[in-house]
């Protein structure tokens, strides 16, 4: 095999999310002359984003000075806020938590959004490349020096199909990893340097999102609806929104943490069922699903922060962690920790002293007065209600910090049974993943290798089949994992063409023997909107 091309910047940064390209933006707007670089695994920037999204414009204004008079393509101020508890039939409004008023916020589609940052970033002389994934981390000795973009053109048993290209090596004297909740390099990073061992686990979420045209008039345009409670029981977390924008559309969405537990529950058919609550379904009825997809959230917050620099390299936005979950918000923890990294390697082009400047920064001090709202969770939604309205009034100055706990170690056994779900016969579309996954527009070359690995398959049967049923089956909103037994044997099937890029099973496998790996650049999801 031939040397690989070598490409030199003074920074690269990982994922055109919003931390990478306010990083990006903000880095040649404080020195001109450095050399940025934005590497996007997605077709097109934004096309794999997926979020609520209702952000803060704070960071925005400090970022992009007078963005109002050319906002982004969705961009709705935000109107009332309604914060509900669902039961089968009914609904009760609840008082608005402080930490979610919205008050100056806008509603916008984060993918639409960070599409429409990535001009401002190339007109500031940021080169910008969509459609290459960075597969691998360079190291020189210890270090990280760069990435190593993935081959092109290699057929499922790693020969060379006609138009192979080789990846090329992008070297820089600093790497930022942006690519958001359990990006695949950032994973290997935290755990090669042991980021993470002075931090309790990560904690994680599945989020599922559908944008909705509907018939005139049911619409009003920033209006901001959450809910607890139904279709979930009281010992799981997660809840909705549904956000109003404008030209008729509304966008749904359902989240359920992934330390739900029971092996049984599949986190899509609950979305499809908070949607079958009268209120949801009048609202719904007649419209049509324009875009759908999925994604994970991190959640731990204060106490599962990792590390966040490295030697050669350093850690922003979700791939750090900075989701604010009380806040049912990130957008705005992204984009001031890529401009609090810009502004630290404008000063000095080496990830060292980051860590501590992030953690002494307004940015964990948000994290650090909410650290015990989202861990008060684990023991019910009422416990955690209260739980929530204690560390509120006291603005987090209690003297505890709740512990987190890993997501794929909560799991029951099967014999210790599940919880029981109320749930109804339903008419609304999708009727189930497989036709979710035609509204996410995902592709993938079927010639390409697996990018979704399960390491060790025998535990699929051997075990967790008896302990677990076979969770990968449920959890996972687009049917990649399938058991299968035929002539051939018993066995899970990956259906890896159908993969939304949502992580899900990365974090939940009850054996950690699921790895999710980058595929070729371009593949995937391509997200209107979302």
């Amino acid at each position: 095999m031939s040397e690989r091309e070598i490409m030199e910047y003074d920074v690269v940064v990982v994922g055109a999310g919003p931390a990478g390209l306010a990083c990006a933006i903000r880095l040649k707007q404080l020195n001109a002359d450095l050399s940025v670089c934005v590497i996007e695994k997605s077709s097109e920037i934004g096309a794999h984003i997926l979020s609520g999204a209702v952000i803060e414009p704070q960071p925005l204004d400090e970022l992009i000075p007078g963005w109002r008079d050319d906002p982004p393509p969705i961009c709705v101020p935000a109107g009332r806020d309604e914060f509900l508890l669902f039961s089968k039939t009914g609904k009760r409004k609840l008082p608005t938590p402080p930490q979610q008023d919205n008050d100056g916020n806008y509603i916008v589609s984060l993918g639409a959004t960070c599409a429409w940052l990535a001009p401002k970033a190339e007109a500031l002389g940021v080169d910008l490349f969509p459609g290459f994934a960075a597969a691998e981390l360079a190291y020189d000795d210890e270090a990280v020096c760069g990435v190593i973009i993935g081959d092109m053109g290699v057929d499922r048993e790693g020969g060379e199909k006609d138009g192979y290209v080789q990846g090329i090596e992008i070297r820089a004297a600093v790497t930022v990893l942006g690519e958001g909740c359990r990006g695949h390099l950032s994973k290997r990073a935290i755990k090669k340097y042991g980021l993470d061992r002075d931090s309790d686990p990560q904690t994680y979420a599945i989020g599922m999102k559908e944008l909705w045209q509907l018939p005139a008039g049911r619409v009003e345009p920033g209006l901001i609806q959450h809910s607890v409670g139904w279709p979930l029981p009281k010992q799981l977390y997660g809840g909705s929104f549904v956000y109003h924008l404008d030209k008729d559309r509304v966008a749904v969405g359902f989240v359920c943490a992934l330390d739900y537990g029971d092996p049984r529950f599949t986190p899509f058919e609950a979305f499809q069922q908070f949607k079958h609550h009268p209120s949801m379904h009048a609202l719904l009825e007649g419209g049509e699903i324009l875009s759908a997809g999925a994604r994970a959230l991190v959640e731990g917050g204060y106490q599962s922060l990792p590390r966040m620099e490295m030697p050669g390299a350093l850690l922003i936005g979700d791939a750090a962690g900075l989701l604010n979950v009380p806040k049912i918000k990130g957008t705005h923890q992204a984009l001031r920790s890529g401009m609090l990294a810009a502004e630290h390697l404008a000063e000095r082009l080496d990830s060292k002293g980051f860590d501590a400047r992030l953690r002494d920064s307004v940015v964990v001090a948000e994290l650090k007065k909410v650290r015990n709202i989202r861990p008060g969770f684990q023991k019910g939604l009422w416990r955690g209600m209260t739980t929530a309205a204690i560390e509120t009034v006291t603005a987090g100055k209690l003297p505890r910090t709740l512990v987190n706990h890993a997501d794929h170690a909560q799991y029951r056994k099967l014999e210790q049974g599940g919880f029981d779900y109320d749930w109804v016969e339903r008419d609304l579309p999708p009727r189930d993943r497989l036709a979710s996954v035609y509204f996410a527009s995902t592709a993938h070359d079927e010639d390409q290798p697996v990018h979704l690995k399960i390491i060790e398959p025998d535990v699929c049967f051997s075990r967790c089949e008896a302990e677990f049923g076979n969770p990968c089956t449920r959890f996972c909103p687009a049917s990649v994992y399938e058991k299968v037994d035929d002539e051939n044997g018993k066995r899970i099937q990956i259906n890896a063409a159908n993969c939304v890029h949502c992580k899900t099973c990365d974090i939940a496998d009850p054996y950690q023997v699921i790895n999710w790996v980058t595929p070729e650049g371009g593949s995937g999801p391509n997200y209107s909107n979302l």
